[in-house]
């Protein structure tokens, strides 16, 4: 399935998606939400918020980003603290 065929994810996020390299549900999942977001983070500092990682990780529960749990948000901000090293 496509990035841009799941729930929370609209075109401008399949783009930057697709960018990093990210195109298919396999891709993201192999890459997990944090990492995909750390990607974009990495290459949209300023575009890629907090929102953004809700959504991805909604993606691939296939559910819509405001269902995750407070535990589950507070997890993901947790796991997303570190940097990314860009090789």
């Amino acid at each position: 399935m496509r990035v841009e065929e799941l729930k929370n994810i609209g075109p401008v996020t399949a783009k930057w998606l697709g960018d990093a390299g990210i195109h298919t549900r396999s891709d993201l999942k192999r890459a997990g939400a944090v990492l995909a977001y750390k990607i974009l983070q990495h290459q949209r500092p300023k575009q890629a918020t907090i929102l953004l990682l809700y959504a991805l990780e909604g993606a691939l529960l296939d559910v819509p980003w405001t269902e995750l749990s407070t535990d589950t948000k507070a997890a993901l901000r947790s796991d997303a603290k570190g940097t990314l090293t860009v090789h």
